[in-house]
């Protein structure tokens, strides 16, 4: 196969790229593209392409696959969706409703079949790249999971050291809060399992994975950062023999604590917050259309916000210290 995604990928098909060491070995799938308009990872996984074809990157055991563009219509478009948010609700449907179904059909798969997930993504204000990994090991019924340890050491080894937990949790709190408001009865975004995106997919078929955050969205050093870690792994999980940089130290553990939404169109921020600004306790971050004032309840720092949530969806996340170490 040809090294590197197409400019413009068909929107009727999805490319992957994989290669097989003739000694056995994890089996590795990299995702770029999941939301269109983030194409750091996608430039990234053409970059290791391009180096595995031209023979300085070897795939000596296991399996790989690269996916650089997962949503193509979104791609093509530039936008972050092709009908809707590809890394919400993601699952294999027999009636296909719309564009990120039918992709769910085949990504899902791909990923089911695999034993380690890199999903390479960007975000949109300034700030510095992060790791988003699973929860600790549990049998609980949101997101059991078995395999954090391994999970912990790819966070570590991929390069950023800010390290956020608890998407999952949050989300399902943030269910509860939406039922309570029973604005919306019975929409996708009241079900937990709306929270379910690439990574959460890929620990409940057994597997383990994790989010890079490359960085804001049009950083030039974005794509070499997710070529870093898609590197990183190769040598981390011995499908290569490159050279395996230490790990990031130290590290700066967060947990996501609550997710607050967009009720009204009235609602608005009180400034232009960007994901880690830091909060004060009592702090006013924004004020809905009826007047009420939404304060950090306890020191700790604003993640994702969204500026341009529509009604009845997140919003943003506040975030404090974890204690769950890397």
């Amino acid at each position: 196969m040809s090294a590197g995604a197409p400019a413009m990928p068909s929107t009727r098909s999805l490319r992957a790229h994989c290669f097989a060491g003739l000694a056995p070995g994890p089996r590795l799938i990299v995702t770029g593209a999941v939301h269109g308009n983030e194409t750091a990872g996608t430039h990234g996984i053409e970059q290791v392409l391009a180096q595995i074809e031209g023979g300085a990157i070897e795939i000596v055991r296991g399996h790989v696959t690269f996916v650089p563009v997962c949503n193509p219509l979104a791609y093509v478009h530039g936008r972050r969706m092709g009908q809707r948010n590809l890394n919400r609700r993601l699952q294999p449907t027999a009636t296909p409703q719309d564009n990120e179904d039918r992709i769910a059909g085949v990504l899902c798969r791909w990923l089911a079949a695999h034993d380690v997930l890199l999903d390479l993504h960007s975000f949109r204000s300034p700030g510095r790249p992060f790791v988003l990994r699973g929860p600790a090991d549990n049998r609980g019924e949101l997101e059991p999971f078995a395999q954090a340890e391994a999970e912990a050491r790819l966070a570590a080894h991929v390069g950023p050291s800010r390290v956020v937990d608890g998407w999952m949790d949050a989300y399902a709190e943030g269910v509860v809060r939406r039922r309570a408001r029973a604005l919306t009865p019975g929409a996708v975004a009241e079900d937990p399992s709306y929270g379910v995106g690439t990574t959460e997919y890929m620990r409940s078929q057994g597997g383990y994975g994790i989010t890079l955050e490359c960085g804001q969205h049009d950083d030039p050093a974005a794509p070499d950062i997710a070529a870093h870690a898609i590197r990183q792994t190769l040598a981390l999980l011995g499908l290569a023999d490159g050279p395996l940089s230490p790990p990031a130290q130290p590290f700066e553990c967060l947990t996501l604590a609550e997710v607050v939404d967009r009720h009204a169109e009235g609602d608005r921020f009180v400034k232009s917050w960007t994901s880690f600004d830091p909060l004060a306790e009592g702090e006013l971050i924004a004020v809905r259309a009826d007047g009420s004032e939404v304060r950090a309840p306890q020191p700790g720092y604003i993640v994702f916000p969204d500026h341009s949530a529509l009604p009845g969806h997140e919003w943003f996340y506040l975030a404090q210290a974890s204690s769950r170490p890397l």
